[in-house]
């Protein structure tokens, strides 16, 4: 089958071998990626739901979610929130169809609110969903014209737009990525004066390596500014000890720079949340879809939490373009990088891209005539292979942010 695969020749320096690289990684409990998490949990929900009733997925898109922060008076010991944070949960959904000649309603809303507040209690342990916040739900039935492109035939995409994928990821952002999930994951169990709420900003210039770290403190498990240092401390060194293990560049790491001791400015909250206290957050404003925000990198800014798993290029491209990149990005010398592009139009198969763009990136003057046939391949494979990839988005196994 035609799948509209140009595989060519990039002659540049890949990123590592550049003198200057900027990255950074929104955890999972930035505002932003709070966001994200709940669109793409709804969506997965839905799906889960209509698969069960009817056997496959209907149309719905869940990527509009918003946090409205509220207001907290933390304080070392504990303080309490003044004005709860507020998550409206928006998109579009198939809350009715016809069966059999009667109309069956489906309970959207509540599949949607049930999925979002055990998403919150699973991942933010400081936070009280019953008082901390209030979730609502609006999710409306979608538009006649994409629902026809949506039911009439499979796979069929519903938008003419383009998703970017690169690979390998470099020291860097392997850095960045680990240094966040670190401070989330394995930190948590000894520092529980961490909050979920962490930024990881790179910045490396030739073999320096900064990352500049802000993570939400947890007011209840911390007594008094001396406590406070000793935790940041701490975290800096646990993280370094962590990080170094995935790079050979000279690290150094400051967290929360933005503290003032003297004037008793600190990185404090209630819930180890800022959306407890003047953050907002909105689906796409943050990591893209491998995690990362690369102003060196090709980047789609197409949200893809929450969008549907089936029709949706800003959904589907993106990730596959990525899982494409890496599989080709095996093959490689390890001194190239592969770029991945593909652009569909609307209502043609999602499997036959209008333009699948493969940049193989290298000084290497014979690079493309090596490994394109294999590149090419790969990217073949995988587009016929459409089915996969949205069973892999609807079960959870790969990330959206």
């Amino acid at each position: 089958m035609f799948r509209n695969i140009n595989v060519e020749e990039i002659k540049d320096l890949p990123l590592p071998m550049r003198r200057v690289e900027l990255c950074e990684r929104k955890g999972i409990g930035h505002p932003d990626s709070v966001a994200d998490g709940l669109a793409e949990t709804v969506s997965q929900a839905l799906c889960r739901m209509y698969k069960k009733e009817f056997g496959h997925v209907l149309h719905h898109n869940t990527d509009e979610a918003q946090i409205v922060a509220g207001s907290s008076a933390p304080r070392f010991g504990g303080g309490f929130i003044i004005d709860p944070a507020y998550i409206l949960l928006v998109g579009r959904s198939t809350s009715y169809i016809k069966d059999n000649g009667d109309v069956r309603t489906l309970p959207c809303k509540a599949v949607a609110l049930r999925a979002a507040k055990e998403y919150l209690k699973r991942n933010f342990s400081n936070l009280d969903t019953e008082n901390d916040l209030v979730v609502e739900a609006r999710l409306g039935q979608g538009s006649d014209d994409l629902m026809g492109v949506y039911q009439t035939s499979k796979f069929l995409a519903n938008d003419t737009s383009f998703g970017v994928g690169y690979a390998p990821y470099s020291q860097t952002e392997t850095v960045v990525l680990e240094a966040e999930r670190f401070i989330n994951g394995r930190l948590k169990d000894d520092l529980v004066e961490t909050g979920h709420d962490v930024k990881v900003m790179a910045s490396r210039v030739g073999q320096d390596l900064n990352l500049t770290v802000a993570c939400a403190m947890v007011d209840k498990h911390i007594d008094d500014p001396d406590h406070y240092r000793s935790v940041l401390e701490e975290l800096r060194s646990r993280t370094m000890d962590h990080v170094i293990k995935f790079t050979d560049l000279d690290v150094s790491i400051d967290v929360n720079t933005g503290d003032d001791f003297d004037r008793g400015v600190y990185y404090l909250t209630c819930t180890g949340l800022s959306q407890e206290m003047g953050d907002d957050g909105s689906v796409g404003r943050g990591n893209r879809a491998n995690g990362l925000i690369t102003p060196y990198r090709p980047m789609s800014m197409e949200a893809t939490s929450g969008k549907n798993p089936i029709t949706h290029i800003g959904k589907i491209y993106n990730i596959l373009s990525r899982i494409i990149a890496e599989e080709i990005a095996k093959e490689l010398p390890d001194d190239a990088e592969v770029r991945v592009r593909l652009l569909s139009q609307i209502g043609k198969p999602i499997s036959q891209p209008l333009n699948a763009s493969i940049q193989l990136v290298s000084m290497d003057d014979d690079v493309a005539a090596r490994y394109s046939k294999e590149a090419e391949a790969i990217a073949y494979q995988w587009l016929g292979s459409i089915d996969r990839v949205s069973e892999m988005i609807i079960e959870g196994k790969v990330t959206t942010f």
